[in-house]
């Protein structure tokens, strides 16, 4: 960081600029943790920063309040350079009870900044949390971190004194207080979260008022409190001109599908049963029916994946989308897509399991099961997304090359990126690659399954079609007339076509891009949420003089064309991923590379730091 101190004009207390910086804000899953992230993220980006941000919360609707278990965080990296990652170790801990502190306090840095609001350091909460005696009394945690101890309550309640509002609701105002300390402590600009407080309390003046004042006093409180000698600015980061917006990945792919909504005119059927971390895509295309969008609700998720098939069938393009027990419950329809081959386009936002698993976690281990998991042989595509920004540009490919081929797609999204944002470019929509819809019409030497030469495509016919009637359904069809088949010459034929149809759609991958040298020691590849992690890390050993090279993955089935002769070029592949192993086993069977698995199933994103420790290992061994 680079730290040379300015003084501002009528300031008293020096300020430092910074490079980024990490802040994470912990407390009780009431405490409105999420909410005052959200708005400092938004504060950080109206100020012109890079930002990445990590939201984590816990399973339980409304866990036991000062619960280890019930502790709920939102953490995010902002800087004048490029941020890949949420960051690894924190400069910066708000913890709002005992619990969070506990829970969080490894992740500060030696000489961190650690706010901690001692109103919530009772007894009773101590005891919650594990905590023998009182942890802001012992002189050792003053020695290792800059503690700053802060009532917050007591002056959240001394704000609104005034206010005719009771305990209960003077309380829920504390996370305001936080947010004021914070922005000051990094020069934030309060004019977002001002105008939200207005739009969002537009019907309570009272409570529009008391958050704003609240949201004062702690910004006053650290402009003048002599416990806070100095604070911090972090100069705006270069960007591309254009509109920008904060992104989540949940929100990318909804507005992914409007977009293709809009370039291919046709109506998108998103039929989905609610289930964590994936509801967030139904809630937000929910909202945006006049552009051609339809939300099915559905009372299980077999009846969501067959009405989205039902949709494609009548012409319309059908969505489906869960978490990966959902997924696994549509196995079997969209094996009926693969058979009866119509475009089908299915985000699963993978989180931890299995079971239930750690529905709030993350995780990347159904690569396998949209690779693999269904009866037989039932090749589909499956892309997946890097960051939460390009969720939009994954979602809107997806939906095109399933029109394209006539075949299932499965983007692998996972939590952190369905929830984690980053500032996105809003692109042009008329740039955009088209989707080019061609329904037969035409009576004259129909068939159903008719292919087309250059993409095996069937032909996609709307029901009502005079003279076009057709059979469809799982059972196997005879080439070309769509019949019900048992011929073994056939089934072998089918199977080896739907098979091709898939390797086909690696004629529209582009050329990989890779981060770093041609060639030399080590090539990390990667796919999804691991690219800022990857990336940092690479970025970093290059720094540092090491022959290291970055590839990451959007294209998982089929993979890249020109990817067996890049990963030749190294004599080392590393394979960072969020599960036991599942990419690195399928380098290894496809191109007989000695590919090594660098592997943790925590339900957190990769640290760059672990990733890049880990490259060292590696050149440490050859």
């Amino acid at each position: 960081m680079a730290e040379g101190a300015t003084a501002v004009a009528g300031a008293v207390k020096p300020r430092r600029e910074l490079d980024r910086a990490v802040v994470r804000f912990a407390g009780d899953s009431g405490d409105g943790m999420q909410l005052t992230g959200e708005q400092f993220t938004a504060e950080s980006a109206w100020a012109g920063n890079d930002v990445a941000t990590l939201p984590n919360f816990p399973a339980e609707i409304r866990a036991p309040a000062g619960t280890l278990f019930g502790v709920s965080s939102f953490q995010l990296q902002f800087g004048s350079q490029r941020v890949y990652t949420p960051g690894d170790r924190l400069d910066c801990l708000v913890a709002m009870n005992p619990a969070a502190l506990k829970v969080h306090l490894g992740d500060l840095k030696p000489g961190g900044l650690l706010i901690v609001n001692t109103s919530a350091f009772d007894k009773r909460n101590l005891d919650k949390a594990g905590y023998p005696s009182n942890p802001v009394d012992d002189p050792t945690l003053g020695e290792r971190y800059r503690l700053h101890n802060v009532d917050m309550t007591a002056l959240t309640h001394e704000a609104l004194k005034d206010l005719l509002l009771n305990t209960k609701e003077k309380d829920r105002c504390k996370n305001f207080f936080a947010l004021g300390v914070v922005s000051w402590i990094y020069t934030r600009p309060l004019e977002p979260t001002l105008e939200w407080i207005g739009k969002r309390f537009a019907k309570s003046p009272t409570l529009a008022d008391a958050n704003t004042r609240v949201l004062k006093a702690g910004h006053a409180f650290g402009e003048t409190a002599e416990i806070f000698g100095e604070h911090y600015t972090i100069e705006p980061a270069q960007m591309a001109p254009g509109l920008y917006r904060a992104m989540t990945g949940n929100r990318a792919l909804a507005w992914g599908l409007l977009a293709a909504a809009e370039r291919s005119k046709l109506p998108i059927v998103y039929g989905a049963y609610p289930i964590t971390p994936a509801s967030g895509i139904l809630e937000e295309l929910a909202m945006h029916k006049r552009f051609r969008i339809r939300t099915i609700q559905a009372e299980d998720e077999i009846a969501a994946v067959t009405a989205a098939i039902g949709a494609s069938f009548g012409g319309a393009i059908g969505v489906t989308g869960s978490s990966g027990p959902g997924i696994a419950l549509k196995g079997e329809a969209i094996g009926l897509a693969v058979m009866a081959e119509l475009p089908l386009v299915v985000f699963n936002i993978q989180r931890g399991g299995p079971s239930t698993g750690l529905p709030t976690k993350t995780e990347q281990a159904d690569l396998m099961q949209a690779l693999y998991g269904r009866n037989s042989e039932s090749p589909v595509v499956v892309l997946a997304p890097a960051t939460p920004g390009d969720c939009f540009f994954v979602a809107y490919e997806a939906l095109r090359v399933a029109v394209k081929y006539m075949v299932p797609v499965i983007v692998l999204s996972d939590g952190f990126l369905a929830n984690g944002s980053e500032p996105w470019l809003i692109p042009d929509v008329s740039t955009l690659p088209p989707i080019d819809v061609e329904f037969r019409t035409d009576l004259e030497g129909f068939f159903p399954y008719l292919r087309d030469p250059a993409t095996l495509a069937r032909p996609w016919v709307r029901p009502g079609t005079a003279g076009l009637e057709h059979r469809i359904g799982g059972i196997e069809k005879q080439d070309v007339t769509g019949n019900i088949s048992y011929d073994p010459d056939n089934h072998d034929h089918m199977v080896r076509t739907r098979a091709e149809k898939v390797r086909r759609v690696a004629q529209e991958i582009p050329p990989t891009t890779v981060n770093g040298p041609a060639g030399g020691e080590v090539l990390v590849v990667g796919w999804g949420g691991t690219f800022g992690s990857i990336t940092a890390a690479a970025e970093r050993a290059q720094s540092e003089g090491l022959s290291v090279a970055a590839v990451h993955l959007r294209y998982l089935n089929p993979l890249p064309p020109d990817l067996g002769h890049i990963l030749r070029q190294y004599r080392r592949v590393l394979v960072p991923e969020i599960n036991s192993g599942q990419l690195v086993r399928v380098l290894r069977a496809e191109y007989l590379v000695d590919a090594v698995g660098f592997n943790r199933v925590r339900g957190l994103p990769l640290s760059s730091d672990e990733i890049h420790h880990a490259i060292n290992q590696l050149l440490g061994s050859t």
